[in-house]
């Protein structure tokens, strides 16, 4: 008996399908990663939310300097204490690094994003982190796998 034989048409309609719904995985995937690696980023920051400025001025949840602050806002910097600004500035941050690594040829991971997120791109980049920014970046990505997992077994 001869087999079907599939036309072209429904060939193209069920790749473009499979194609579709990797794309949209891979990016809830990239988002949950970002919010896992955000969330750690703010743990490690200002777990406690405190609303006083950090030695070096830093304010709000993820610590910002007024100088990245104004970069990828026009906000008033006090607004840097308000969540909501804070997590889309954050949002803005994160991709510009992710990208800038990416540009760079290292991997974008939450170690290598929080390494850049306390040190800056070039100390990644160039490999001349100081142990610190080191150990920063392990506590968030430790915190971010944790977080991971908790969502992945929610689910």
């Amino acid at each position: 008996m001869a087999q079907p034989v599939l036309a072209p048409s429904r060939i193209f309609l069920g790749a473009a399908v499979f194609v579709g719904l990797f794309l949209l995985l891979q990016g809830r995937a990239r988002a949950s990663q970002r919010w896992e690696t955000l969330q750690a980023i703010h743990w490690v920051e200002n777990p406690d939310d405190l609303e006083t400025p950090g030695p070096f001025g830093e304010l709000g949840p993820y610590q910002f300097r007024s100088e990245t602050w104004r970069r990828y806002t026009g906000r008033p910097f006090r607004q840097a204490l308000d969540r909501k600004a804070s997590d889309e500035v954050a949002v803005k941050y994160y991709e510009s690094i992710k990208s800038s690594l990416e540009r760079s040829g290292v991997a974008a991971t939450a170690y290598n994003i929080a390494m850049a997120w306390n040190a800056g791109i070039n100390a990644v980049v160039n490999d001349t982190a100081p142990a610190s920014s080191h150990d920063y970046a392990s506590r968030v990505e430790n915190l971010a796998v944790e977080l991971h997992g908790r969502v992945a077994s929610s689910r």
